[in-house]
């Protein structure tokens, strides 16, 4: 980053080069760079800059001038666009080209993707210890973080539940065995346990924060933010789950250097669209199938495979080969869902066109 964009008002925001110079063809249209902060109710919150352009503020923004019929292309907390500031209200008149983008399938039995933040540097995957792992799901959530090209990050809460020592090393190990080369950290918001660790990874760009509610994710914000932003509600003591805190996504300015995006609890994490992010978290099995008999080898019966015979010498878990078979046919399943949708977007217009 040069000298001048290190002291761009939005700087903390994250401002630098490579945005400077996406914005650049709008400054002669006397638009203001900003970055979307909070989305809400057909509104949005922009930081931007100050009449005088030396300082920041947050002002309401209308998202409608750049709206498209894709909800993939909404207005998303992390976008940076360009407002005009001195339109009544103000409005948003330009979204700059994503970087990165986080994106989950809405439902199992759609094809329609949800944007939850853009433009981050790290997916921070909350995991609470006050209930049984589920590898599956955080599987799901490592393969959409490295599908947008955000460095994976697993955090597991709430760890001063776990009064062994032992025990929280046993936990972190199953992780990692479903994480290649992914950090994992245990962090307690009550001790401070592993925060100085986590808030010293995020200082260098935008993370988000993923998660089922009760998992802890703002009380992580708060402690991170050093402020009492994000409301807080104990979880069920019955199953340990949450009642949906946060019902918005907020970007947070973190002390320590880097912003945060905080997201509510997510019951459902479908997959969108993540082959190359299955090929990553996978690449145990991947590189195993290569040395299969068969090209086309599924790894459920065939004579010389190098998956299954992993598993019976106990190389690979019987679960992680479940879990690779049931995620692939799941991501193929909406991978044809999406293209089927294109096509008929493209059928329409062509229709359209006709008419016209």
């Amino acid at each position: 980053m040069t000298e001048l964009a290190a002291s761009h008002p939005l700087a903390e925001y994250g401002w630098n080069d490579g945005i400077e110079a996406d914005f650049a063809p709008h400054a002669s249209k006397g638009l203001l760079p900003g970055r979307v902060i909070r989305v809400d109710r057909g509104r949005c919150e922009v930081v931007t800059l100050a009449a005088d352009g030396s300082s920041a503020l947050a002002l309401d923004a209308d998202p409608a001038p750049v709206a498209s019929r894709d909800p993939m292309w909404a207005v998303c907390p992390g976008d940076w666009v360009a407002v005009d500031a001195d339109a009544e209200p103000a409005a948003v008149r330009v979204l700059l080209p994503r970087r990165t983008a986080f994106v989950r399938s809405t439902s199992s039995k759609r094809s329609e993707g949800q944007v939850l933040a853009t433009n981050i540097d790290y997916a921070v995957i909350a995991i609470s210890l006050a209930v049984e792992l589920e590898l599956e799901r955080v599987e799901r959530f490592l393969a959409l973080g490295w599908e947008c090209g955000a460095q994976p990050v697993v955090v597991m809460t709430k760890s001063d539940l776990i009064h062994e020592p032992e025990t929280l090393r046993f936990l972190a190990q199953d992780i990692r065995d479903a994480a290649p080369d992914v950090p994992v950290l245990a962090v307690s918001a009550q001790t401070g346990a592993g925060l100085a660790e986590l808030a010293a990874r995020l200082s260098d760009g935008t993370s988000v924060l993923l998660g089922q509610s009760g998992a802890g994710k703002s009380t992580l914000a708060n402690v991170l933010v050093g402020q009492e932003l994000q409301e807080v509600r104990a979880a069920r003591d019955s199953d340990g789950k949450g009642r949906h805190t946060t019902t918005r996504r907020d970007l947070l300015v973190l002390p320590g250097g880097g912003t945060l995006i905080d997201t509510p609890g997510l019951r459902g994490v479908g997959l969108w669209d993540a082959a190359h992010g299955l090929t990553l978290l996978f690449s145990d099995i991947e590189g195993l199938a290569g040395a299969c008999r068969f090209q086309d080898c599924s790894h459920t019966a065939e004579p010389r495979c190098a998956v299954l015979a992993a598993v019976e010498d106990g190389e690979l878990s019987q679960r992680r080969l479940e879990s690779y078979r049931k995620l692939t046919k799941e991501n193929e399943w909406i991978a044809e869902r999406i293209d089927a949708r294109q096509r008929d977007e493209v059928r329409k217009n062509w229709k359209r066109g006709n008419r016209s």
